[in-house]
């Protein structure tokens, strides 16, 4: 299993998407508590790790999945998530088009209704827990 932490804001994502970064991210969460032996050299948690506030950091990141979550009428439970507070983590400009396209090539084939509201977009927005800045996709992308 890969894990992906999306960088692009959760409300493109579609169902699916949605609730597997939810489960996802609160894997994550656990692995940065060290309640777990998996995952702790998935690339993608340096960016939690390397950040001073790490369980802060997922904690938000679930906080805006949560949210989402809600808007749509999903039943998370905001209990699971530990710890939030506000923080930002960058994020390369590079990422965010990288992430957007691959989402746009999964719902393609996955949620046509989704793919058709998302291929409008055309100023990409981040996950809030992200600052973009200028830079190429992550070096831990394949």
């Amino acid at each position: 299993m890969f894990m992906r932490l999306w960088s692009i804001h959760p409300e493109y994502l579609d169902a699916k998407g949605l609730l597997g970064l939810w489960r996802e991210a609160l894997l994550a969460q656990k692995v940065l508590m060290g309640e777990t032996k998996g995952y702790t050299e998935h690339p993608q948690l340096d960016r939690f790790k390397n950040h001073p506030l790490t369980i802060c950091a997922i904690g938000s990141y679930l906080k805006y999945v949560y949210e989402e979550g809600r808007r749509r009428g999903y039943g998370l439970d905001k209990d699971k998530i530990i710890y939030t507070f506000p923080v930002e983590i960058n994020v390369t400009s590079g990422q965010i088009i990288y992430e957007f396209e691959h989402l746009k090539k999964k719902l393609k084939t996955r949620d046509q209704e989704k793919y058709r509201e998302i291929s409008r977009v055309e100023v990409v927005k981040p996950h809030p827990l992200f600052r973009v800045i200028e830079g190429p996709k992550e070096v831990w992308e394949k």
